[in-house]
């Protein structure tokens, strides 16, 4: 009988043994599964990091150009502004090299002029500032009151444009604005 209940006890112990390590491996499987996420979620944020970093690098001048800006606008007037007697002329040459040079220096760091006369209007590169009847194809560009810059990718500031409509006829106006008045009359 003594070695009866041995080997039950033995039994007893092998399966507690069984039940422990089956317990110890799905703890372990537990717990593997968490850092795996959590090694995966690690590598997510320094990718993000990384690539938030590259961004803030690229774009760091971009208030700076965006202040220039102003300095261009302010040459180009001076140079639309000048007269035609000898000591203007002289100096407006002096202006329109020192903005060439201004403009090569700011291209050369990622500054772009967007071209806006004659190009189908963008909404997102220009900004419509009136609508003018014109020959050219409606929705084409053909003003330009102000000019549009990107730095790099991004608009820096959108161009100011006045954009193409169709004409309308005097004529074909008034034959039309005199038929809705008859249709409107003989309803009342």
């Amino acid at each position: 009988m003594a070695e009866n209940q041995e080997q039950k006890e033995n039994e007893q112990q092998v399966s507690d043994e069984s039940d422990n390590t089956e317990s110890l491996i799905k703890t372990l499987s537990e717990i593997n599964n968490k850092y795996v996420r959590l090694y995966a979620e690690f590598e997510n944020y320094k990718k993000f990091t990384a690539k938030n970093r590259e961004e803030q690098l690229k774009y760091a001048n971009e208030s700076l150009m965006k202040d220039l800006l102003t300095v261009i606008d302010h040459l180009e007037l001076a140079l639309q502004h000048s007269s035609s007697n000898e000591v203007s002329i002289s100096i407006a040459e002096g202006v329109e090299l020192t903005l060439k040079e201004l403009k090569t220096v700011l291209e050369k760091y990622g500054l772009i002029n967007i071209d806006a006369l004659g190009k189908p209007f963008d909404p997102s590169l220009h900004h419509a500032m009136s609508q003018i009847e014109s020959d050219a194809e409606e929705n084409t560009i053909v003003s330009e009151f102000r000019k549009g810059y990107m730095f790099k990718d991004r608009v820096v500031r959108a161009a100011l444009v006045g954009v193409a409509k169709k004409q309308t006829l005097p004529g074909r106006s008034a034959s039309i604005n005199t038929q809705n008045q008859s249709i409107t009359t003989e309803e009342n």
